[in-house]
Formats: structure tokens, sequence, C-alpha cells
């Protein structure tokens, strides 16, 4: 009687009123909760907006793993949806289920141990055995991820007898995605590894919104590598255009923008995904989602103001170095003209040296020339028993002979010295 009752104010509510569906829906999630019932309605679709069952049913296991936030808990809400969503909406919820609370609960990770014990109750106990198992793998695969925990995610996907028993829902686009998420965080792994398991779940025909979330949430977390950043602007743009109004992958776009510098195409991003972000949303906040976007705006502020003090700089240098060449320039001309003054200075003392020397000889050589025919002279004058007229005839022919050898000693003194060519 008491499940019919809230039924009737579930389906009686007004869609419209977007306040009155979650105060309805609240109010019934939390008499179940406090009664120990579960929700016994069907539901029979996707729409966390508008469906009040959706909507309480969600709120209702939101407080089962607030209270009790295990791997047990996640068995009995896959179990729940596998009786009461229907089969064509199955995969959305499932995925925003595990993945949403995981979020909220992820400060309660748990050991090894406890997932070991649940793992054998789970696959020893269900029938369902390996939808179940997924669905708890994906639940504290979640918690690993909300937690930045690579390596862990990694081995507890690879190994753990709870992601084991998932069976042939291992293959799933959304168990990839996780796996591309555990390797590009891991410093163990290569990032041409996780790119490979990225591109096969991206590729994957059954790739759905979560799948597409984790995949970007990945490339920006991940290790440093070779074209990083253009890989997660180019993913991000794809996702963009498949889901125009979804917040989040505005903010990756704007991200990978953000690290290729088109500092302007990521300022208008990151608006974009401020204007799309939801004011309420029971697994997640508004205020710490708008807190991360604001400090990425930020970010990017502060990035393109960093790229135009940049410029300026570079233009300043560029100047201080134009005008530096010019000056160099001006001061090589400045050398190669007093270099070829010194040079001609050099030149014209070499010739004055020069012609100083051969004036030095030439007087030398008349010098020389004038004391022998002095003495000649006076020895023909005082000397001998020649005549008046024999002696002059002997003093001119002495003269003349030393004329003749002072200016054979001129001339070929002009002659060595003179200059060439």
């Amino acid at each position: 009687m008491e499940s019919a009752a809230h039924l009737a104010r579930l389906d009686q509510v007004s869609t419209s009123d977007s306040r009155e569906v979650d105060r309805v829906c609240e109010e019934v999630a939390t008499a179940l909760f406090e009664a120990g019932t579960e929700p016994s309605f069907d539901v029979t679709s996707a729409d966390f907006g508008g469906d009040a069952r959706l909507i309480c049913a969600d709120r209702y296991w939101r407080l089962r793993f607030l209270d009790r936030p295990n791997i047990r808990t996640a068995a009995a809400c896959s179990a729940w949806l596998i009786r009461h969503i229907a089969r064509e909406h199955r995969t959305e919820v499932q995925e925003k289920w595990s993945l949403g609370y995981a979020f909220i609960t992820r400060d309660s990770v748990e050991s090894a141990l406890e997932l070991s014990r649940a793992a054998e109750e789970i696959v020893g106990t269900d029938t369902s055995a390996g939808d179940t198992a997924h669905f708890a793998t994906l639940y504290h695969a979640g918690k690993l991820r909300a937690n930045l925990c690579f390596d862990e995610l990694h081995q507890f996907l690879d190994s753990s007898l709870l992601a084991l028993a998932a069976g042939v829902h291992r293959q799933a686009p959304l168990f990839t995605a996780l796996r591309s998420f555990a390797a590009f965080g891991s410093r163990a792994i290569t990032a041409e590894h996780a790119i490979g398991l990225l591109d096969h779940a991206w590729s994957s025909p059954e790739r759905t919104r979560h799948v597409v979330d984790i995949c970007l949430n990945g490339i920006q977390f991940a290790t440093p590598f070779d074209g990083h950043g253009e890989l997660l602007r180019d993913r991000a743009a794809e996702a963009v255009r498949d889901h125009p109004h979804d917040h989040m992958f505005h903010f990756r776009l704007a991200s990978g923008q953000h690290m290729v510098r088109a500092n302007d195409a990521a300022l208008d991003s990151i608006d974009t995904a401020l204007r799309h972000l939801p004011a309420s949303g029971s697994r997640g906040s508004h205020k710490l989602l708008q807190e991360q976007f604001i400090a990425k705006r930020d970010a990017i502020l502060e990035g393109r103001l960093r790229a135009e003090l940049d410029t300026e700089h570079a233009r300043v240098l560029a100047g201080q170095e134009r005008r530096h060449n010019q000056r160099w320039e001006q001061l090589s001309s400045e050398l190669d003209r007093r270099s070829e003054e010194l040079e001609k200075a050099q030149r014209e003392s070499q010739e004055t040296a020069r012609a100083n020397h051969v004036r030095s000889v030439e007087l030398v050589a008349v010098f020389t020339s004038a004391i022998a025919f002095a003495v000649g002279s006076l020895q023909v004058s005082l000397t001998g028993s020649f005549t008046l007229k024999d002696r002059l005839a002997l003093i001119g022919a002495w003269g003349a002979f030393h004329v003749l050898f002072t200016l054979l000693v001129v001339g070929g003194t002009w002659y060595i010295t003179r200059p060439r060519r």
C-alpha cells in the first residue's frame, strides 16, 4: 500500500517544475531508504532530467552508496538495475550510476582483501555474476580513477578476481577506456600503448558519452608526451561536435587548446563550458566544477598575457638586434676607413723614409766624390812638374771623372730604390 502511494506521487508530479520533481523524488527516496525497502517500480527511460521514477531511483541508490560505499552495495544496485531498468536504457544508466556513485564515495576505497572477499560472494551466489561483477568493477575502478590512482587502476583491471569475473564485459569500450586512462597516467606504460587502447575504445560503434569522457580525462592527465596537447585538442573537438552542450567536453577542449597555446580559442571554449555547467546534480558538485573551470580560465588568461608579453619582448629584442646590426655596420665601415687611412699613412711613411734614405745615399756619394776630387786636385796641384795648362787639364779630367762617378752612384741608387708596382 505504501509502495503504491509512493508510485502515485512520482507519477503525478509535474515534470515542468524541476524543483517540485526534485523535492518529491528526494522525499520518496528518503522514505524508501529509511524503511529499508528498495524501489519496486520499473523505469522505462534514461531521462535523468524528466523521468521522476528514474530520478527517485537515482536518489535512493545515492543514499545507499553514501551509507555503505562498498562492492556489496554495488552488487545490490546492479541486481536491481537488471530487474527494473529497460534493456535498451540499461547501459547508459549502468555507466552513469557506477561512475557517478564512485565519484561521490571516492574517499572510501576498499582494500584488496575486502575486494577479494566480496568478489567471491558475488561469483558464488549471483546467477548473473558477469553483469554484477561488471557493475562492481566499474564502481571500484571509478573510485581509483577519481583519486588518480593510475597504477592501482591498471593492476585492478588486469588481474583482480572481480574484474576477471566480468567476463565478456571486459571487451566493452568503457572497460577499454578505463584501461587507457590508467595507461596514460602511469609512468611504467608507454604513451604508444595508451594511445592504442584509446583508439580501440574511441573507434568502437558502442562508444558512449562516458567512454568519450574517460578517454579525454585520460589524455588530459597523461604523463606529457610528443603531440600531447594536439591529441587532446583534436579528440575533444570531435566530442564537442557530437555533444555540443556538454560542459565537460568544452572544458577538455579548452584544456587542449591551452596546451597548444591557442589561448583565444581556449578562452571561448572555457566560457562555453561555464555557460553549459548545470546548477545542480546528485553525482557532481556545481561549486567544485565551477571552481575548476574558473581556475582553468584564469590559467588561460595568464597564458594569453604571457604570450602577449613574449611577443612584445621578442619585438623589442628584434629592434635592439636591428639597431645593434646597424651600429656594427657603421663601426665596421669606420674601422675599414680607419684601416685604409692607416695603411695609406704607413705607405706614405715608408715612401718618405725610403726617399730620405735615397737622399742620404746620394748626399754621401756627392760628398765622397767632392772629397776625392779635392784630395786628387790638391795632389795634382802640389806635386809633379806639370805645367799649369797640364795641371788644369788633369784637374778638369779628374773633376769630370768624379762628376760621372757621382751621376752613376745617384742614378744607380735611384734605379734600385725607385717605387715599384
